[in-house]
């Protein structure tokens, strides 16, 4: 008796597919039916979001970072885009190209995630962003 190894790689999708409309899924919610809780997000997509708003605050370019950052810019943009699980080290030299420490980063990614996920304790729904914000 052989055995023989397939030559097929196994793959394991990060993301779930969106179910087509004709797919044979759960049909749509009554109206007034509870929602099902969303899914969390994932960490790579908050960390991306945070890079690229500090990029775009201090008006700097993806090459501009990506270079300071010794990163190739197109992983510097899927990183960005939540395409690539990126390194703590990878991530510590993009934060300090934007003049953060990996801890600054990460504390505001944790902030991200928790008023994304944040829920009222009564309702079970997501409570509403109560930040302050100053206009000069």
């Amino acid at each position: 008796m052989t055995d023989q190894v397939s030559n097929e790689a196994r793959v394991i999708p990060l993301r779930r597919e969106p179910r087509r409309p004709d797919a044979g899924g759960p049909q749509p919610a009554r109206p007034g039916a509870p929602r099902p809780a969303p899914a969390e997000p994932l960490w790579r997509d908050l960390v991306g979001d945070v890079l690229r708003r500090e990029r775009q605050a201090q008006e700097r370019t993806l090459r501009d970072v990506a270079d300071a950052a010794r990163i190739s810019l197109p992983y510097l943009s899927e990183i960005e885009r939540g395409r690539k699980e990126a390194s703590s080290e990878v991530l510590a030299a993009a934060a300090r190209a934007l003049g953060l420490g990996l801890g600054d980063l990460l504390s505001r990614t944790g902030s991200e995630l928790t008023r994304r996920t944040s829920t009222s304790p009564r309702t079970g729904h997501r409570a509403p962003y109560n930040g302050l914000c100053l206009a000069a």
